[in-house]
C-alpha cells in the first residue's frame, strides 16, 4: 500500500544498534527505507546493517555520541555523505537508572536529562535544517509511558521522558508549516536488554502484567507498525502528538 510505502526514504534511527531502536531500524527497512544505524558498539554498528542489507536496503553503520553536539555534527554529516539526505529522523537512544529519590545521585540525574532529553534536541537541532531545506521530514521521538504515569524509582528517566512529550509539541508547533512532522511513541515494558533486570525478578514482572489491562508485557514486533505509520504517508495530516503502545496502560 502506498500509504505505508517508504520505498526511497532515508531513516537515521539513535541508538538502533540494540534493543527497542535495533527494531524501528528493522521495520522501517521492512517499509523500504534505507537505514543510518547510529550507536556506539563497532560490532553492533556492522551487524545490524549487515541484516539490514540483507532485506535487499541500503544500510550503514555511524557512530554517534548523542551527549556530544560536536560528535553528532560529524556523525549527521556523514550520513548526508553517504545517503544525501535523511528523511526521517527516529530519537531513540537512551537509558535509565532506579532508585528512589533521595539516594539518587547528581550525575545519573545529568547523564540521563542529557542522553534522554537533550541528546534529541541536539539531534533533531542538527538534522531538521535539511528536512525544512527539501520541505519534507517525518522526527518519531520515543518517549514512555513514564512520560505519563509514575512509578517509584523512575525519577530522572519520568522526567526525561515528560520533556520528550513536551519538546515534541514544541517542535511540532514550530515546525508544521515547514513540511515537518513531529510525533512521539510511548512503550509500555517490552522485552529488551535494559529491562532484563525487571524481567527476570517475579514480583516486579508479575506486577506489570496484573497492571496492564491486556495483562502482558509487549512484543518487539507491536511496535513496528506504529513507527511504520508515523514514518509514512498515512500520517501527514498527524503533528504533536503522543500514541501510546503500552497494552492499556495508561487507560488508568
Amino acid at each position: 500500500m502506498d500509504l505505508f510505502d517508504l520505498t526511497g526514504k532515508v531513516a537515521m534511527v539513535t541508538g538502533s544498534t540494540r534493543g527497542l531502536g535495533e527494531v524501528f531500524a528493522k521495520a522501517l527497512a521492512k517499509a523500504g527505507a534505507d537505514v543510518a544505524v547510529c550507536g556506539r558498539n563497532p560490532k553492533d554498528l556492522e551487524r545490524v546493517p549487515a541484516e539490514i542489507q540483507a532485506m535487499g536496503r541500503n544500510s550503514a553503520g555511524f557512530e554517534l555520541d548523542v551527549l556530544s553536539k560536536e560528535k553528532i555534527k560529524r556523525g549527521v554529516e556523514q550520513i548526508l555523505n553517504h545517503f544525501g539526505h535523511i528523511d526521517i529522523l527516529v530519537n531513540n537512544a537512551g537509558t535509565n537508572y532506579r532508585v528512589p529519590v533521595l539516594e539518587y545521585p547528581e550525575e545519573m540525574w545529568d547523564l540521563i536529562i542529557n542522553t534522554n532529553l537533550k541528546g534529541y534536541f541536539l539531534v533533531a537541532q542538527a538534522v531538521v535544517p535539511q528536512m525544512i531545506e527539501r520541505g519534507y521530514g517525518k522526527v518519531i521521538n520515543i518517549s514512555s509511558i513514564f512520560g505519563k504515569t509514575p512509578l517509584p524509582h523512575q525519577l530522572a528517566y519520568a522526567a526525561s521522558k515528560g520533556g520528550v512529550n513536551q519538546i515534541t509539541k514544541v517542535m511540532a508547533l514550530e515546525w508544521a508549516k515547514l513540511g515537518v512532522r513531529v510525533n512521539a511513541i510511548a512503550p509500555t515494558y517490552f522485552e529488551t536488554d535494559m529491562v532484563k533486570q525487571i524481567r527476570n525478578d517475579p514480583e516486579r514482572f508479575n506486577f506489570i502484567n496484573e497492571r496492564t489491562p491486556m495483562g502482558r508485557w509487549g512484543y518487539l514486533h507491536e511496535l513496528e507498525g506504529t513507527v511504520i505509520f508515523l514514518a509514512a504517508p498515512a500520517s501527514d495530516f498527524i503533528t504533536g502528538q503522543t500514541i501510546y503502545v503500552d497494552g492499556g496502560w495508561t487507560v488508568w
